[in-house]
This record gives C-alpha cells, structure tokens and sequence, in this order.
C-alpha cells in the first residue's frame, strides 16, 4: 500500500488565511470610527496602519521561521525575556485581545443584523443585545460539540467577502465625488494618526500565520510571503472601500449610520441591493471569524495551562474529542459580559490598545533575539516605534475624547497583571 502523503497548506491557501483572519467584520464597524477621526484622510489612516502592520509582519515571519513553533506570539516573549512573568503577561494579553475582538465581531453582527431586520436607526438595543450574544453562543455550542468549519467553507466565505467588497470597491470609484476627498486633511494630521490607531484592531489576524509554520509547504519561502502577500492585499482592500466610503457619504451621513456606514455608503450607486450586499457580507464575514477565534482561542488558553501560564482550569477537556471545554465556556462568558456592556468605541479602542502593545512587544523580541535570529536589525525598531507611537497617541486620544474607555482598558490590563502574579501555576497565592 502506498503511504499517504501528508497534505500541506499552499501559498495560495496560507495568504487566505491571512487575508480571512484580517478582513473578519473589523472594517465593516470601525470605518466610521476612522473617518469621524480622519476625516477625508481616512484611507492614509488605513495605508499607516497597514505599514505598521507590515513592520510587524516581517519581526513574526523571522520569529515563526526560526522557532517553528505552533504557540506563536506567546513562544516568542518566552525565549526573547527570561522573567516567565512576560511571557505570561503576554499570553493573558493575547487572550483579552482575542476576547476583544470577539466582542467586536459579535458587536458588528448585532448592528448589521438589526439594521436589516428594519431597526437603521439604533431604537431596539434590545434587538442588538440579542443578536450579538445570540451569535456568540450559537457558536459556542458549535464549539463544544466539536463541528469544525472545514477549510473549503472558510476558503469560499472568505473568497466571497473579499469579491463583495472589491467590487464594491472597484464599481464604487467609478462615483467618488471629489468635493468629498478635499481638503485631503480636513480633521488635521494628527487625526490620520488617532484613525490609525483607533482601527488598528482591522489588521489583527496575520500573526496566526506563523502557527500553522509546520503545516505549510516550503516554510522558508511561504511564510514571508504568506505574511506579506496577506496584508499587502488587506491593506489594499481597506484603502480602496474607505475611499469609496469617504468619496459616497458626506460627513453628517456617516456620522448618523455609524457602525453600517459601509453599508450605507453602497447605497448611491447599488440602491438598497448594495445594502444588503455589503450587510450579507459583514454577516458571513463576523460570523466565519468569531468561529475561527474562538476555535483558536480556546486552545491557546489551554496551551497556556500545559505552559501554567495560565490556572489549570483552562487545560480542562473532553477525554473523547480533547475540546477544552472549560476553556470554551470561560472565554465566551467573558466575551458576552465586555459585548453587552461596553459600546463600540470602548471595543474597538481596548482591541487596538492591546494589539498595538502585542506587536510591539514583538518587534522588541525580534530586536533582542537579533544576534539569534537573522534578520534586518532596524525593521523591527521601526514596528516598534510606530506600534508605541500609535499606542501612545490612542491613549491620548481617549484621555481627551472618551476616558470611560481609558478607564475599561487601564481595569482590564490591572485584572491582567494581578492574575499573572496571582492566579497563574507560578503566581504567589500558588507559592504560598
């Protein structure tokens, strides 16, 4: 008998799965956040936050190829800092961000949901709330059962986002007006850089990739490009819609839609097809990615307990399949409780804060492990740079614009670090 030749994931297949973590339902709820930030300058604030992205990319595609390893970010903090405390730090910050992109996924499906269901004008939160958490554990369920998507459903879902939107796009240019791109920095360029920040949560994904190292053909070469050809596109995609968006809606307009300003911004030149179109798409799209994170979630938290990085309560599985089911129902408890009690700005902003603080700290690690781990030496200290200069002006930004959502991050990040030294395998209380 012939032996069976283990299947790997192609060039083709690994970009898709970049391009399906990023473009997840982010774009389709903070485009109004961007513009209401950068005003006409909405696509530059896009292009920046592509470029820090594509920074950080290069720092994971020199980590992943040397370390190999299916813990990602969490495997490159250990072997960059000697306190396990880092690393353990990181890994609980990795998984409050995916909880907070989750909630922001689960958000967007709520909005979209109701707005097609009739509610445009945001009177039925009731509506909203059902359909966010309805969503969340619809998916739960799915996950405790153990039903994986399968790799050719997630490959079509993403396919058919990614058309919807290029060809919203693509027709889209074809009706900007240009009285609505000019001034290009109607808002001042400081706002280009508080639009990046606040939407930066849009290019999380791509660091995924680097876990799925071993399971890709030709490593060496796939998975710089897989990274790169992944957020090249993104970046792409993202810049061409805010600018159909900006070039469609006028500034009160998107002000009143909000979170379905993209869908709104089809309706000029679709009618109320290009509505449902782009509402269809953010549906299958925050759909197919809360599936997919918290798949993925789950047993990063339950790696995290091998590595007692975490309580050992989320190491819990099923004897018969190995779903974690603990680790399930934790993550999705807390999901629904930041969903249903914070607003979009506060989502959103938690979201970028904390992955723009990930990915710096990553370039940091490429830096520090340079003698180690080849590479260029100056790539790395400019994701950093970018990464904490976004941050930094995130931050400001809140303190001046929305402190409840500064005080919702600065009370997670505390939860976080009194959980590491306390609650986790090696934290005092387990000393003691």
């Amino acid at each position: 008998m012939t032996p069976q030749t283990e299947e790997k994931l192609s060039l083709k297949e690994v970009i898709a799965m970049g391009v399906g973590g990023m473009v997840g339902g982010g774009i389709f709820s903070v485009l109004g956040l961007a513009i209401a930030q950068a005003g006409h300058a909405a696509p530059i604030a896009f292009a920046l936050g592509g470029i820090i992205a594509l920074l950080t990319g290069l720092s994971y595609a020199r980590l992943g190829l040397y370390y190999q390893s299916d813990g990602g970010s969490f495997t490159y903090l250990e072997k960059a800092f000697r306190s396990p405390h880092i690393a353990g730090m990181g890994g609980w910050l990795l998984l409050v961000g995916y909880v907070g992109t989750m909630a922001l996924y689960a958000y967007t499906f709520g909005v979209y949901g109701s707005a097609m269901l009739g509610d445009n004008s945001g009177q039925n939160p009731a509506m909203h709330h059902f359909l966010e958490s309805l969503v969340l554990l619809s998916f739960l369920g799915v996950n405790l059962y153990g039903v994986k998507a399968s790799g050719t459903s997630e490959l079509i879902i993403v396919t058919i986002k990614v058309l919807i939107l290029g060809l919203f796009a693509v027709i889209g240019l074809f009706y900007v007006k240009s009285d609505h791109l000019l001034p290009v920095f109607n808002q001042g360029e400081l706002g280009v850089i508080m639009g990046a920040a606040l939407i930066f949560v849009a290019y999380e994904g791509f660091e995924l990739i680097p876990n799925a190292v071993n399971e890709m053909e030709n490593p060496r070469k796939n998975l710089h490009r897989g990274i790169i050809w992944s957020i090249g596109i993104t970046l792409f995609i993202y810049v061409l819609v805010a600018l159909v968006a900006v070039g469609n809606l006028l500034p009160e307009e998107i002000r009143k839609y909000g979170e379905y300003a993209l869908a709104e911004a089809a309706r000029p030149f679709l009618g109320e097809a290009g509505f449902l179109l782009i509402g269809i798409a953010a549906l299958f799209s925050t759909a197919s990615a809360i599936n997919a994170t918290m798949f993925g979630t789950a047993r990063l938290g339950k790696v995290m307990a091998t590595e007692e990085a975490l309580p050992a309560v989320f190491g819990f599985q099923r004897k018969q399949n190995n779903i974690p089911w603990a680790s399930l129902i934790i993550i999705t408890a807390c999901t629904l409780a930041f969903v249903n009690l914070a607003d979009l700005t506060i989502i959103s902003s938690f979201a970028s804060s904390t992955f723009l603080l990930i990915f710096a700290a990553i370039n940091l690690s490429a830096w520090h492990l340079r003698k180690t781990v080849p590479g260029n030496r100056w790539t790395p200290l400019l994701g950093l740079a970018l990464s904490l200069a976004s941050w930094i002006t995130l931050l400001l930004y809140l303190w001046k614009s929305s402190p409840k959502s500064l005080y919702w991050i600065g009370a997670i990040y505390a939860v976080v670090i009194v959980s590491e030294f306390l609650f986790s395998r090696r934290g005092v209380l387990k000393k003691s």
